[in-house]
């Protein structure tokens, strides 16, 4: 597996981003030479652990708005960069990328920085790759956050399927994987701004250097493979059935998950925001949560209400 790795100087001065890096390895499915992965940490060493994963086409640098509010109450915050994203290496065949292989990345990166009575934050595929990580170790987490995400359930696709017509564009995220599968190059920041698939309520208020930074991590289209490939993954690859079959896994654990979950989602989002009431209705530990729905709220609505989202994740730690 070949991987490039983008030049520090791409990160240069990002606005609102004055996080030291942290990296470590993890494993080469090939066999070949460790990636390595990047991560935020910041905040005490003996704070309550929060663990923020983006999605697509994003990186850590979304999170620069509740990061700060987070290390302020005490928290210790690790954000890492998947793999192919952000100042993570980037394998450069779109086939080296599957959910499972993100799991275990994920994964190892939990079990290395030994993990422990954390809160998990995931939106878009930072949720389906973060709740399957939960549920491989559910003892290391202490309750979950959920903004505009989910974790499609092969065990009730009817009911799943029933929720997702209740979107105001039911057709949205197969667009968009139209889109990424016969692109050969994104200019991500552009693609932000203007909605992927110029989808209504995915797009985002950047200014230019904010778009800039979410351009950051790839230089060219050589290092985009990751970004190109993610849309994908929700359908069927892998000789096991993935992703379904983890997809399955994982909620075998939530169905029984008695832990708090939080859902705090932007309604104008028609990709993930009907998610929020399937997740309720389904996870145990949603009761008597303080959910919060924003109605003009997009997909990614940590650039939108971060104050609201560091609120949700600080009434699991400190419960």
């Amino acid at each position: 597996m070949r991987a490039l790795r983008t030049p520090d100087e791409r990160f240069s001065g990002l606005p609102d981003f004055p996080y030291e890096p942290q990296y470590l390895d993890v494993a080469n499915p090939d066999g070949g030479e460790p990636l390595r992965m990047h991560h935020i940490d910041e905040g005490p060493r003996d704070g309550n652990v929060v663990l923020l994963l983006h999605g697509e086409p994003t990186w850590s640098y979304l999170y620069r708005k509740m990061i700060p509010g987070l290390v302020d109450a005490g928290c210790r915050v690790i954000a890492p960069d998947l793999i192919g994203f952000g100042r993570s290496d980037k394998p450069t065949v779109r086939t080296d990328y599957t959910f499972r292989r993100h799991v275990d990345w994920v994964s190892e990166l939990v079990t290395t920085l030994d993990v422990s009575d954390a809160t998990f934050f995931g939106q878009d595929w930072g949720s389906l790759i973060g709740l399957t990580v939960v549920s491989r170790h559910p003892d290391r987490f202490r309750g979950i956050v959920l903004a505009n995400g989910g974790l499609p359930n092969p065990t009730d696709l009817e009911g799943l399927m029933a929720a997702a017509m209740t979107s105001h564009d039911p057709e949205a995220f197969r667009r968009w994987q139209a889109v990424a599968r016969d692109a050969d190059h994104f200019d991500v920041g552009h693609l932000l701004r203007e909605g992927l698939a110029a989808i209504d309520g995915v797009n985002m208020d950047l200014t230019d250097a904010e778009a800039a930074a979410y351009d950051a991590p790839f230089p060219d289209a050589s290092y985009q493979a990751g970004v190109l490939e993610f849309p994908a993954l929700a359908d069927a690859h892998g000789a096991d059935g993935e992703p379904f079959s983890l997809f399955a896994g994982a909620w075998s654990v939530l169905e029984a998950w008695e832990k708090p979950l939080v859902c705090r989602f932007g309604k104008a989002d028609p990709v993930l925001g009907w998610f929020d009431d399937y997740m309720i209705r389904k996870v145990p530990g949603a009761a008597g949560q303080p959910h919060a729905t924003f109605a003009e709220g997009g997909h990614f609505i940590q650039e939108q209400e971060p104050a609201s989202l560091v609120e949700a994740i600080l009434h699991i730690v400190n419960h």
